[in-house]
Order: structure tokens, then C-alpha cells, then sequence
């Protein structure tokens, strides 16, 4: 009987023990599902991008013609940077660095299309050949997020190569339809049909609503990409009649480029609303900026630009290194996470956008691959400046952007900033200009002369960048007389009035770049 009682005792131990070890582990695994559900989820991430929108267009950055106000709604509820950077001064170098996270030298994407847009045979340089099409091997911010288990979408403008290969949907995309060249009548790669006279700005906001509705139950990654304020200039005619009467304002004159500047705020106030109405407001990164400058400031600098805006205070406009072609709004908005009514004059770059969002997603790095920015993904949220202090930003710029009446944008250039002083190295004859930002934004006093030791230290830091980078210059070329670009000699920018009827079929690359 004993023996059986001591079998029966060890029966019960082992029951209770494999009970009380089966009550661990459920509530181990009960204690981890309640952390996981505990735990922020990854946040949506929206990235609209205006296409040749300038430094000033925006009431909340001073325009006293232009009215956006739900993109001033945003700065009201997040942060705006005063010293938001490009990539480059004009289209595809500014889109390669922002979806690639490098600098040109990397990439290869220093401008828009072929060398041969602009008669370089006339001047001392030969420019480095430009690169097209965003590399197969560069591995995209998309892809990097999609790896993250974030829904991928782009709408509107790409502009580094729509073939089967280089198209979006193929650079880490789930979705992506792509479109530019024209605002009415416009052409889209895959062709989508839509009702006549629809504007550019209003489909592709459509596709990004319709977009954030189906993935609102998971993480996403939207870009939404205008081919406005690009010209052609055209607009919709009950927005054009908003500003017809209205006094100009420092530079801003145009009622139809008004009416196109309206059409984006438009979008994004509907954005907006889509994800308050979702309840995604507090989960969601929302993000506006441009390309590059504004097509404005030539006439005073002797340039034959075709100006449709202004970019004053800022020297120059699309097309040049000086500020008014690289420097443009930044605005970030995330209710909950960063504070309301924050201006920043931290100085950011495209090449930072990669390494920032990866951070806030919680997403790693690619292994073995190059990233050239900083995250401000600390900066956004707490205010922070560590590792963004005193930090050095780049430019190489190798070829030339021609104006109208043989002016030119620009010639071949080296730029740096790092706090207050910016250098520029102008290639074809080495002369160097430099300027203190903080006292002279419009850049009108070159202080090389009273300076050099300062500029010694600057010339210095961009030499040692473009070795490390292994940046390829522009090689010594005889001028030759008489020598035409293949492509028409046209002003980077054309006013080009009601022009919202006008049929013209669309195309992949505009002069204007």
C-alpha cells in the first residue's frame, strides 16, 4: 500500500510539474502577445514631392500672392526646416539621392538627360557623361522598406527610367503608376484610362487616397509625386479665376501658376483628411518638399530664364548651386510624435531622407551598401541635433545647364556647406566664391578675399570629399566655334498663360530641366 501511495505520489508531482510548466509557458506566451500588442506599431510614411515648387511659394515660407493653406496647416502642426537641401539643382540627381540615399558620384545621376542638351562644345570643359536611369544595383528606399513588411506605392513623377527594368514597380514598388510631360491629356506608364479633362494632380491624388484606404490596416510607404509646378504651365480654370486681380507680390505675378501651386495644396489637404477619416493621423509620417528651386531669380543675374516665380531672398533659382536652385521647403508632419509649430534651421540633405526613415521604421540598413546621409529621425521627435551638428553637406555638379540667348545657369561646380559657410569651386577657371548664410542668405557678398583661411579649410574639406567619394571631373576641351546643341536652345522656364486646353503630346523630358 505504501509503495503504491509513493507511485501515486510521483504520478501527481510530474502531473502538477508538467501542469505549473504548461501555466509558464502559456503565460509566457500570453505575456509576450500582450507586449507585442503593447508595443508602437511601425508608422505609415507619406513623401509628397512638388516638382520645381521654390523656396517661397508657400504662404508659410513668406509668399504673399500663393495661398496654400493646408500645407501651412501642416507647419502649423509639425516642423518646418528653413535650410532644407536637394540633392542637385534640377530633377533626376535630387530623385536618384532621396530613393537611393547617395550623393551623385555614387549614382552617376548628376542632371537630366544627355550632355548634349546644351552646346558644352562652346566652353573649356568636356562634362562627365551623365547617367540616365537610376543603376540596377542601387537598392532603393522602397526595397529596403518592403524587406520591413511596409506596402509600397508611388504615384506621379519618377523620372529615372520607365522601362520594364528601371519602372518603379520593379525597383521596389508594389504598386506604382508613373506620369509626366503634360497636366491635361497626360500619358501613364501602365496606361490607366480616366474622364476627359481630369489634371494630373487630381488623378494621381486619387490613386494615393485610394492607396492609403486598402493598406490602412498596415504599414505603408506612399510616395506621391507631382509632376506640378513643372511646366507646361497649365491650370484649372475655376482655380486660375481665384487669382485673376490679385496685386503680384515680390515676384509672384503668375494667376495660373498660382492656380497649379493651389492644386497641390489641394492634395495634400485631401491626404490629410483621408487619414484623420482612417484614424491614422498619430500613426502616420507625413513628409512635403520639392525637387529643386523655383524657375525664377535669372533676369537680375543677366540670365535669360523665362522666370514664372521668384525665389527672393535666394539668389538664382532651377538650374544653379547657388541657393535659390537647391535650397527648398521642408515639412514634417506626425501629430503626437513631433511637436507643433517647430522651425528648424538645421541644415538637411536628400541623401538623409534614406537613413531617417529606415530609423523610424525600425528598419536595418542594407548590408554592404553605401548610405551618404545622417537620420534626423532624433531631430524630428525630440529636437536633437547630435550627429547633425557642424556636419558638412555636398555637391558636384560636372556639367551645364543652359538659359535662353546663350546665358548659362550654370557652369561646372563644386559645393560645400558646413554651418553658416558655404563654397562654391567653379571648374572651368578655379576661382572660388564664398558666402556666410547666416548674414547674407541672398548670397551678394563673395567673402573669399577677406577670408582665406576659411576658405583654404572649406576648399580642403570638398577636395578630401571628392577623392574619398571618387568623384569624376570634367576634362579640359578646346572651344569650338559655332558649335549647336542637339536639342533647341530654349529658356528653362516658359509662362505659358491659360494654356490648360492646349493638346500637346507628353513628353519624357522636358527642355526646361
Amino acid at each position: 500500500m505504501t509503495g503504491h501511495n509513493s507511485i501515486i505520489a510521483r504520478a501527481t508531482a510530474r502531473v502538477l510539474a508538467t501542469a505549473f510548466y504548461i501555466m509558464l509557458c502559456c503565460g509566457g506566451q500570453l505575456l509576450f502577445a500582450e507586449a507585442q500588442s503593447a508595443a508602437p506599431g511601425k508608422p505609415n510614411l507619406v513623401v509628397i514631392l512638388a516638382d520645381d515648387l521654390g523656396y517661397t511659394d508657400l504662404s508659410c515660407y513668406g509668399s504673399k500672392y500663393y495661398e496654400t493653406p493646408n500645407i501651412d496647416r501642416m507647419a502649423a502642426e509639425g516642423m518646418r526646416f528653413t535650410d532644407g537641401y536637394t540633392a542637385g539643382p534640377n530633377c533626376q540627381p535630387t530623385r536618384a539621392a532621396l530613393i537611393s540615399g547617395q550623393y551623385g558620384p555614387r549614382t552617376g545621376v548628376y542632371t537630366v538627360g544627355s550632355i548634349e542638351r546644351f552646346p558644352w562644345r562652346t566652353r573649356t570643359l568636356r562634362p562627365v557623361d551623365n547617367v540616365e536611369k537610376l543603376p540596377l544595383e542601387k537598392i532603393t528606399l522602397a526595397q529596403a522598406l518592403k524587406q520591413a513588411g511596409y506596402a509600397t506605392g508611388l504615384f506621379g513623377k519618377w523620372h529615372l527610367g520607365d522601362d520594364p527594368q528601371h519602372h518603379p514597380g520593379a525597383r521596389g514598388f508594389d504598386e506604382a503608376i508613373t506620369s509626366m510631360g503634360q497636366h491635361f491629356n497626360f500619358k501613364t506608364n501602365p496606361p490607366v484610362s480616366y474622364p476627359e479633362g481630369t489634371y494630373l494632380a487630381d488623378f494621381l491624388t486619387d490613386k494615393a487616397i485610394d492607396f492609403i484606404q486598402r493598406h490602412a490596416k498596415e504599414p505603408f510607404f506612399l510616395c506621391l509625386h507631382h509632376f506640378a509646378v513643372h511646366s507646361p504651365h497649365e491650370a484649372k480654370q475655376n482655380l486660375i479665376q481665384r487669382f485673376e486681380g490679385k496685386p503680384p507680390a515680390d515676384g509672384h505675378n503668375s494667376p495660373v501658376y498660382a492656380a497649379m501651386i493651389a492644386s497641390v495644396d489641394e492634395s495634400v489637404g485631401r491626404v490629410l483628411a483621408t487619414l484623420q477619416e482612417l484614424g491614422l493621423d498619430d500613426k502616420t509620417l507625413v513628409i512635403f518638399t520639392s525637387d529643386n528651386g523655383g524657375v525664377g531669380g535669372y533676369e537680375r543675374l543677366g540670365i535669360a530664364g523665362g522666370s514664372i516665380t521668384d525665389n527672393a531672398p535666394l539668389r538664382g533659382g532651377k538650374g544653379m548651386l547657388y541657393e535659390g536652385g537647391i535650397r527648398i521647403p521642408y515639412i514634417f508632419r506626425w501629430p503626437g510624435k513631433i511637436s507643433a509649430g517647430k522651425v528648424c534651421d538645421v541644415p538637411i540633405h536628400s541623401v538623409d531622407l534614406y537613413p531617417t526613415l529606415l530609423e523610424l521604421a525600425g528598419a536595418p540598413a542594407p548590408k554592404d551598401y553605401v548610405l551618404d546621409g545622417v537620420s534626423y529621425a532624433r531631430l524630428l521627435q525630440t529636437g536633437s541635433q547630435a550627429d547633425l551638428s557642424n556636419r558638412a553637406l555636398f555637391w558636384h555638379f560636372p556639367g551645364y545647364l543652359g538659359a535662353g540667348k546663350g546665358t548659362w545657369r550654370t557652369t561646372p561646380v563644386g559645393v560645400v556647406r558646413q554651418g553658416d559657410w558655404k563654397l562654391l569651386e567653379f571648374f572651368e577657371d578655379g576661382h572660388l566664391e564664398l558666402y556666410n548664410l547666416r548674414e547674407d542668405i541672398g548670397e551678394e557678398k563673395n567673402l573669399a578675399s577677406q577670408f582665406p583661411e576659411k576658405v583654404a579649410e572649406m576648399h580642403a574639406l570638398l577636395k578630401k570629399w571628392r577623392e574619398e567619394i571618387k568623384a569624376p571631373m570634367p576634362t579640359p576641351h578646346t572651344p569650338e566655334a559655332g558649335a549647336q546643341a542637339r536639342q533647341p536652345d530654349t529658356p528653362p522656364g516658359r509662362a505659358q498663360g491659360r494654356r490648360q486646353q492646349v493638346k500637346r503630346q507628353a513628353q519624357p523630358q522636358e527642355t526646361e530641366e
